[in-house]
């Protein structure tokens, strides 16, 4: 294991010693290889740069207390990555390529895995390009797969303390847009509202629906749920909402393990005294309470010291899961060395 300071980890990208390459030509994906340069050379006509066409998807390989190195849910991210180039009308990439990717990556690069009850994990960014002279708008004529992995801690300062959030004027996807795949597009564009945000004291902000500006659809980078006065665990539902394999675990374990009932519908700005707790969701971001929401110049506050008991037990049923403390449903965990 390298040399790190394990506890105190940020999420910042590290140079690890292998990384995975394919490409996709004449209609057929390359079989791939590791290599140790990560640096890309594209052509300057690529599609990827000029037009948006790329897609990618990010999950995390976590060291269990036995010493072995496991994914989680390694099939869901497949699957959405395929949905994303769908979208962006790329070839979809193998379900059995992608998590062979996935595993040698991080087999080649186990002593990056960090220790077991440090905090850290290795987070795994796989990434699809359309690659090659394209100066029109069209399909790209060649396609790259890379996937690089980069050991991390916790996406917002402070893990598992309540963050606060405010309501941004600006609109995250267009309906019937890209918000429910995984395009550079989407994050580009929240760049400046995050930025906003932060000057203003806020870890980030919250996104309303683009097409009535009434309902909560998104928080910064990651998913939103809350639970209800009535200990009900509600999280948007929208065809602009990026489908989180953070999010889909925690309706499971919300319903099957804590036997909270669960809805996916409309979560309204203005309803938000409806509810006792809330949170943020994602890969990166694992879970972050949501300590308050400014809407409209004012503070709505949930809990400003710590995790409410609904989402603390969430978190620690993931995690444990995650970690091998605790065991997951079938099919949840894969593991690689």
């Amino acid at each position: 294991m390298v040399n790190l300071d394990w506890n105190n980890l940020g999420f910042e990208y590290v140079k690890t010693d292998f990384r995975f390459v394919a490409h996709y030509k004449d209609g057929t994906w390359s079989s791939g290889d590791l290599i140790e340069d990560n640096q890309i050379a594209l052509h300057e006509a690529s599609p990827a740069l000029h037009y948006g066409q790329q897609c990618f998807e990010g999950l995390k390989a976590y060291r269990w207390k036995d010493g072995s190195i496991n994914l989680f849910r390694p099939e869901e991210n497949a699957k959405r990555l395929q949905e994303s180039c769908h979208r962006l009308f790329m070839p979809p990439v193998p379900v059995d390529l992608f998590l062979h990717a996935c595993t040698q990556v991080v087999k080649a690069n186990a002593k990056w895995v960090g220790p077991y009850g440090s905090g850290a994990t290795f987070y795994l960014r796989p990434l699809v390009l359309g690659v090659g002279k394209g100066l029109g708008l069209r399909p790209a004529p060649e396609y790259m797969f890379v996937v690089f992995g980069s050991p991390v801690g916790s996406y917002f300062q402070g893990g598992m303390r309540p963050a606060n959030f405010i309501v941004s004027e600006f609109d995250r996807a267009a309906p019937k847009g890209t918000g429910a795949v995984k395009v550079g597009g989407n994050y580009a564009a929240s760049l400046l509202p995050g930025k906003l945000a932060k000057e203003q004291g806020f870890s980030d902000c919250v996104y309303l629906d683009p097409a009535t500006h009434t309902k909560i659809e998104e928080v910064g980078g990651a998913n939103f749920f809350a639970i209800s006065k009535k200990e009900v665990f509600v999280t948007p539902a929208s065809p602009s909402i990026l489908p989180s394999i953070t999010r889909r675990s925690l309706v499971y374990l919300a319903k099957e393990n804590l036997g909270l009932e669960v809805v996916e519908g409309d979560v309204f700005i203005d309803a938000l005294k409806d509810y006792s707790e809330a949170g943020v969701c994602g890969t990166a971001a694992v879970i972050v309470p949501v300590g308050g929401i400014s809407y409209q110049g004012h503070l709505h506050v949930f809990n400003q010291e710590k995790a409410g008991p609904i989402t603390q037990k969430l978190y620690e049923t993931l995690v444990g899961m995650q970690l091998g403390d605790l065991r997951a449903p079938q099919g949840w965990i894969t593991r690689v060395v």
